[in-house]
């Protein structure tokens, strides 16, 4: 996926600093000060990083007037039982390969499965989608979990950066792909489609897990438009699904 490192060097430029984590930051439940606190995770590598920063900057900028921070072992707060107390989201961005991501995140999973059941928000995007399932993941979605690209009538069929077709809201959209998952979660009426593949396979879900709630979405709709650039794509706008996407979770 490609990379959005251009945010810090236009933060340098505009002379806006990154967020610091506030050293009399209170304990309470779901809140840093007096906005709600979400957690995004960044991993070890670049394109983990990128990734976050992707999710990070979504969620500042969007209508909920989160305060957010990474965490993780690129993150400025550790990932815990503890700072997941305080906070009102946890987002698991796309990045990198499911075995070892979950390697990395495993020693978390009670934690984050805790969170979530008690009443958090789980925000995962491609690799988080993945991630929220029960093989080799947090186990908060029931049903299967499948790559995209093996399934009946898929059109695409490599890993590659690309896009790829889908229905949201009922509308036809195209966004940003990179081997991304579809869902299959058994019938509930606490779930609500977001969008389907062409082929009908469900591409992002919101549901719930306890008291707590649970999205996931297989394409990348939150991609800027330096993600279109390797290899050279058309650029898609699809901001709104992002914020669309993120805001189902948030609603009251």
């Amino acid at each position: 996926m490609k990379s959005t490192g251009i945010l810090d060097s236009l933060r340098q430029t505009l002379g806006i600093p990154r967020p610091s984590t506030p050293s009399d930051a209170p304990s309470g439940r779901r809140s840093t000060g007096t906005r709600p606190l979400a957690l995004v995770y960044r991993g070890r590598t670049q394109e983990d990083r990128d990734c976050a920063d992707t999710v990070i900057e979504l969620l500042a900028d969007g209508p909920w007037g989160l305060d957010v921070r990474a965490t993780g072992p690129q993150g400025e707060l550790p990932l815990s039982k503890d700072t997941l107390a305080r906070a009102r989201l946890y987002a698991q961005p796309g990045g990198g390969a499911l075995t070892p991501a979950y390697q990395e995140l495993k020693q978390h999973k009670k934690a984050i499965r805790h969170f979530v059941k008690h009443g958090g928000s789980y925000l995962g995007f491609c690799l988080g989608g993945y991630l929220a399932g029960q093989d080799e993941g947090f186990g908060l979605l029931p049903g299967d979990i499948d790559q995209y690209i093996h399934t009946k009538g898929a059109t695409v069929h490599g890993e590659e950066n690309t896009l790829v077709e889908v229905e949201w809201r009922g509308q036809p959209r195209t966004v940003f792909f990179q081997d991304g998952p579809c869902f299959s979660p058994p019938p509930d009426p606490d779930t609500t489609v977001l969008a389907t593949y062409t082929n009908d396979r469900i591409a992002a879900l919101v549901t719930s897990y306890g008291a707590g709630r649970v999205a996931v979405v297989g394409p990348h709709p939150e991609a800027t438009d330096d993600w279109f650039e390797d290899p050279p794509l058309p650029v898609q706008h699809t901001h709104d699904l992002a914020l669309d996407f993120a805001g189902t979770v948030l609603a009251p």
